[in-house]
């Protein structure tokens, strides 16, 4: 049994090293000293998520009940937090001050047989308290999330406090991301055939990189394959230079219509079906004809790639917006299904009655997704190597309100996470940049009561940090404002006068006219003229744009050159 203070030991070790191999190498060595339990829940915890996708299980704590846990553990006021969250803008940091300077909470924590002393939190037990957090339900769920998170601080040293505090809300701070967990744990079990390649394959067929880790341990990652009702990575499409290029690169090629629409999987399993959206959150209770039309599909057990469409009382597609209302519904579901309907049509099977399809060409995935699914399920698709012909469906497309063309390899595997030559999506070209939102500021006037603009991040791929990139303001109906206002609140780590630090969660795709160098961000560049155009729910934060590709668009902008 390990201690939970020695894995709070290795992240604050982490955190303060600064070369990512050197990170790999003391997360590496951690990892071949836990038992199989423990592996799976580290694995994760490193990364900053407490779950796997398939487990279907939010923590469901926001900062308002992670300080209502820390105020009562260390019996002081809430204002006492708040404070100090102000100095600091850390809630880790918080936690660990507050626990230092905890007033005595009576004996009864740190009695055991022998008589007063202070037992060890193990790994396993913070785990079994994170649980008991995200199964609790009804009217008393708060008060339980409190009391499980009250018991963690108050039995908590300081470092341990840090890293509870953090895994609470899924920040963890140390500059290990999935790459980073990948090779070290290609690193830990090299001696039993593990390497990175081996390792990222098996993380993308399952998603659950504690199970990819045991199975690294054994010497067994050639075994994981897909599996129904683990959620896994969807193949992607790369942006295409045009039709004649992409036929030229393909020959012939399955072409289908690229829908306005959000992506889903659907795991289907007996009776039971579940459907997860892009960042493979459980979706199911938001889509009930999403449901309903894979109980249609003539199959025991299957996984189903697909889209949802909202459809508009002329047949068109509706915004995305629209359709992002339906992922976020948790109530009256059913009233904003007649409001918004959706519409599925599948592209893809990637399972079949208890065998994986992956590894098949395009061709004979279709082939099999036609024979179990009525066709008004499927999207439509045709073979051409004719330009002309291509063409002539990319404006069918563009008439009937979608985004374009998927230009598809027929004899391509299914590729989980993997954005490549063998998919590539042609659409009219406006360059876009798709950030993370890291903090907001309160409107004026008649927007008081809306966060008016956001602070936007791209990712540094050599660190794993969030740099941001300056702020976008236009491109937001009042109505917006007050939605999106009112989803931030829940991923508020701290106010500060008009200016909120909001956790990492939510990308925007952003336009913009020109990409400038500025000392004024961390990422060296500012946008001119940035202009929001989408909330990308869809997309998790590993798909966010990275400073590698702001610094290549910057070089290619007209006139700059090699002046770099």
């Amino acid at each position: 049994m390990t201690s939970f203070l020695v894995f709070a030991t290795l992240c604050q070790r982490v955190e303060e090293t600064s070369g990512s191999l050197d990170k790999i190498d003391l997360v590496a060595a951690f990892l071949g000293t836990l038992d199989e339990a423990e592996l799976a829940v580290c694995c994760n915890y490193i990364m900053g998520t407490l779950f796997p996708p398939g487990l279907d299980l939010d923590l469901g704590v926001g900062p308002s009940i992670l300080y209502q846990a820390l105020a009562r553990a260390c019996g002081c006021p809430l204002s006492q937090v708040t404070d100090m969250l102000k100095a600091t803008g850390d809630p880790g940091l918080v936690a660990a001050g507050m626990v230092e300077k905890k007033r005595p909470q009576g004996l009864s924590a740190f009695l055991d047989g022998d008589g007063l002393k202070e037992s060890l939190l193990s790994i396993m037990e913070v785990h079994d308290r994170f649980l008991a957090i995200a199964r609790a339900s009804g009217k008393r769920s708060q008060d339980i999330k409190i009391k499980n998170l009250q018991f963690l601080f108050s039995h908590a040293s300081p470092l341990e406090a840090r890293y509870i505090a953090r895994l609470a809300i899924e920040d963890m701070r140390i500059g290990v991301g999935e790459g980073g967990i990948r090779d070290a744990v290609a690193r830990a079990f090299a001696a039993a055939g593990a390497d990175s390649e081996k390792v990222e394959k098996a993380y993308n067929l399952t998603n659950d990189m504690g199970l990819v880790a045991a199975a690294a341990r054994q010497g067994a990652l050639e075994r994981l394959s897909v599996m129904i009702n683990h959620p896994i990575k969807m193949m992607l499409a790369q942006l295409g230079e045009s039709i004649p290029a992409a036929l030229a690169e393909i020959g012939t090629a399955a072409v289908e219509w690229k829908y306005d629409g959000a992506r889903v999987q659907i795991h289907k399993d007996g009776d039971r079906v579940r459907v997860f959206s892009r960042r493979l959150e459980n979706v199911t209770a938001s889509l009930p004809e999403m449901v309903e039309a894979a109980r249609r599909v003539k199959a025991r057990s299957a996984i189903l790639d697909g889209e949802a469409v909202a459809v508009g009382g002329d047949g068109r597609p509706m915004a995305f917006q629209e359709i992002l209302k339906r992922f976020r519904r948790k109530y009256h579901v059913a009233k904003l299904a007649k409001e918004i309907p959706l519409r599925l049509f599948l592209f893809d099977l990637i399972y079949l009655d208890g065998e994986s399809l992956a590894h098949l060409p395009l061709k004979e995935r279709r082939a099999l997704l036609e024979g179990v699914a009525e066709a008004d399920l499927l999207a439509d698709q045709m073979l051409s190597n004719n330009p002309a012909e291509v063409a002539a469906a990319y404006e069918r497309a563009l008439e009937a309100g979608h985004e374009g063309l998927i230009i598809k390899n027929p004899s391509s595997a299914y590729a989980p996470g993997k954005r490549g030559k063998n998919w590539l999506k042609i659409k009219p070209v406006m360059e876009t940049l798709d950030l993370v939102v890291i903090g907001a500021k309160w409107g004026e006037g008649r927007r008081a009561s809306f966060l008016g603009s956001y602070r936007l991040a791209c990712v540094d791929q050599s660190s794993g940090k969030l740099l941001d990139v300056g702020w976008v303001a236009t491109g937001l109906t009042d109505e917006a404002l007050a939605e999106l206002t009112e989803m931030f609140r829940e991923l508020f780590i701290l106010e500060k006068g008009m200016e909120v630090e909001i956790k990492p969660a939510v990308i925007f795709e952003v336009a913009y006219e020109e990409i400038q160098k500025s000392p004024n961000y961390s990422s060296g560049y500012a946008l001119r003229f940035p202009r929001m155009v989408r909330v990308r729910d869809d997309k998790s934060l590993e798909e966010a744009d990275t400073l590698e590709r702001i610094l290549s668009l910057y070089r290619s902008q007209r006139g700059r050159g090699n002046s770099i």
